[in-house]
């Protein structure tokens, strides 16, 4: 039987990447953009719809499609940094709109067609970032833990049924997204050498990165699991980090995580 699987964001990096590995797969891929019309690099046999997650109306939308699919991959998302204290209240309701709510309503949309059929899978493109908290990445780390825990919780509800929930957590991945992330500091912020310093070595450890269409193939290995694990980790050297997490003090992981980007914590 053809699966069918909607990517969103799809118009770019993973989500790019993962549409162009499940049309070679056999999958029908259906793909989301804010706007169809102005991609860039389309990829032959997927089917673009338009996908805006701070709308309601915009998911709602596509409330019939999503009963029909097979394979639900949530990859759209904003990244975002910022000092704590200086992060806007507007800013962090529209990132947990994008990065959380939004995901989590198309995947209410989706479950339930799955569950009647017997078969489905959910996968969220979270972070590393979730298990190694970085500072001044604190919304964003937040946003990547809530859906991992939907995701978490939400799986025991459904693998009875023959529907799998779980979370592809990248590390570096070098799509460019340093271009797009938003920042947030205060012109008097006393936090200013220390963000910069870490906006600058992430930039640089995701200039060094995996590539997309190597989170692609995890995410891939995931869709097609018999019976999909509760986490994919890939890249930043995934099965040393999380081996190391397990056997170490919480603080020297912390540490680690730290002068990995250029900050003494």
């Amino acid at each position: 039987m053809k699966r069918t699987a909607l990517v969103t964001g799809a118009s770019s990096g993973i989500g790019l990447a993962t549409a162009a590995a499940l049309v070679a797969r056999g999958y029908r891929v259906l793909g989301t953009s804010r706007d169809p019309a102005t991609i860039k690099q389309r990829v032959d046999g997927v089917e673009y719809l338009p996908l805006d997650l701070t709308s309601d109306e915009s998911i709602e939308a596509l409330a019939d499609t999503l009963a029909t699919v097979d394979l639900l991959v949530n990859n759209a998302g904003e990244s975002q940094s910022g000092p704590f204290e200086e992060l806007p209240m507007d800013a962090l309701r529209r990132l947990f709109q994008v990065n959380v709510l939004g995901p989590v309503r198309l995947a209410q949309l989706a479950l339930p067609g799955m569950r009647t059929r017997g078969h489905g899978r959910v996968i969220m493109v979270g972070s590393m970032l979730a298990s190694f908290p970085l500072a001044y990445r604190s919304s964003y780390v937040a946003t990547k833990a809530a859906i991992k825990g939907f995701a978490n919780g939400a799986r025991h509800e459904y693998s009875p049924y023959g529907v799998w929930l779980t979370t592809v957590e990248p590390g570096s991945i070098n799509t460019g997204i340093s271009e797009r992330r938003t920042k947030y500091l205060a012109a008097d912020s006393p936090h200013r050498a220390d963000f910069e310093r870490m906006l600058t070595a992430l930039d640089r450890n995701e200039k060094a990165g995996i590539t997309a269409e190597r989170v692609a193939a995890t995410i891939v290995t995931a869709a097609e699991a018999e019976k999909p694990r509760q986490r994919y980790a890939v890249g930043s050297n995934a099965p040393v980090v999380f081996t190391l997490r397990r056997l170490v003090p919480a603080r020297v992981v912390e540490k680690l995580t730290h002068r990995r980007h250029d900050l003494s914590r």
